[in-house]
């Protein structure tokens, strides 16, 4: 059997689109299981990162016990799970749900890195995307480097990570799902020339960062917890207890009530943005993105709602971080459409 390199060209648009799709799939889950790794605290339970031995979860008893002593050397532990009287089979709990969302991180980067050289060797990538296409796998690598840069930010002086870097690694993820999703459609409408961003695109976009980026500061500062009462925080429309942390930059960006209350409104700001692309969407014709954006955003409000006045049900909140990756989904869909170039 010849191992030579095939001598014509074979694109395949439409398979690498699903394939982008599939990947796009495994990333949500992704954000899913991290969701649960941060409400239930275990993402500091594994101290190292061993990107090839790390693979292997520990087998014996002295695996187990070697590696909550690791543990214990921490200040999460030290200063809070200590005085708990954590147990071993404590520590394998949390431990669980970080391993399953670091193993989710080796199987995304073998489901994209594997097929994409299959391809490459096959010449079945279409002209003009090979850098793009290496360009999202170089992206899901540094994703890896900035979860471990997370959690270094915790192992030493904190008992919990940095929410500056946890919004970094939350926004990368969304933003890589968001790609996946635009590559696939691009594929897609192959060989219709590539989507444009559009100033709606761009303003949609903006918009819905900031509310991304205070979700993701409300997560890590744990700020869901000062109001369990809604529309007003408690009593307030706004909120008692904001401390000025010396200029406004810097309260803007830590202070648990003053986050809050801007995620708690720019929600609104966001969810007209989405609606107006969720209409333009459906003038252009394409009635499922426009029903996907309206459900996703409709569902998230809702579902932020009832996180808010349960006091953070765990179930509520992983709920609303997947729904919040599925508008990504839906809002990358309506701007590719809306910034589709003619045949």
């Amino acid at each position: 059997m010849s191992l030579a390199r095939p001598a014509s060209a074979n694109p395949q648009p439409k398979r690498l689109s699903r394939w982008l799709l599939l990947v796009a799939s495994l990333v949500f889950m992704m954000v899913v299981v991290g969701g649960i790794t941060r409400l239930t605290e275990s993402g500091l339970s594994i101290t190292e990162w061993r990107p090839v031995s790390g693979t292997l979860p520990p087998l014996t008893e002295a695996q187990w016990q070697e590696e909550f002593l690791k543990y214990q050397q921490i200040p999460e532990y030290q200063e809070i799970n200590k005085a708990k009287g954590m147990t071993l089979a404590d520590f394998k709990f949390i431990f669980f749900w970080e391993y399953i969302h670091r193993l989710l991180g080796r199987v995304i980067g073998l489901a994209f890195a594997l097929p994409l050289a299959v391809y490459a060797w096959r010449r079945m990538i279409p002209e003009g995307y090979g850098p793009r296409l290496v360009g999202l796998l170089a992206l899901g690598g540094l994703q890896g480097f900035i979860g471990w840069w997370m959690v270094t930010s915790g192992l030493s002086e904190r008992t919990d990570v940095s929410h500056f870097r946890l919004a970094t690694h939350l926004l990368t993820a969304l933003l890589i799902i968001g790609a996946l999703v635009w590559t696939a459609l691009d594929l897609r409408d192959h060989p219709r020339p590539k989507a444009r961003f559009t100033r709606l695109s761009w303003g949609v976009a903006v918009i819905l960062f900031l509310q991304l980026l205070y979700g993701a500061f409300t997560a890590g500062l744990n700020a869901g917890y000062v109001s369990s009462t809604w529309p007003l925080m408690n009593d307030h429309i706004f909120p008692e207890g904001v401390e000025w942390l010396g200029s406004f930059f810097a309260t803007l960006g830590n202070d648990p009530f003053l986050i809050h209350f801007i995620h708690r409104w720019w929600a609104w700001v966001a969810f007209i943005a989405l609606m107006v692309l969720a209409r333009k969407a459906k003038a252009l014709g394409a009635r499922g993105a426009s029903v996907a954006i309206s459900a996703t955003v409709g569902t998230q409000v809702l579902l932020g709602i009832a996180t808010v006045v349960t006091g953070i049900d765990i179930t509520l909140a992983v709920l609303h971080q997947a729904v919040g990756a599925l508008v990504v989904g839906s809002a990358a869909w309506g701007m590719h459409v809306v910034g589709r170039r003619p045949a």
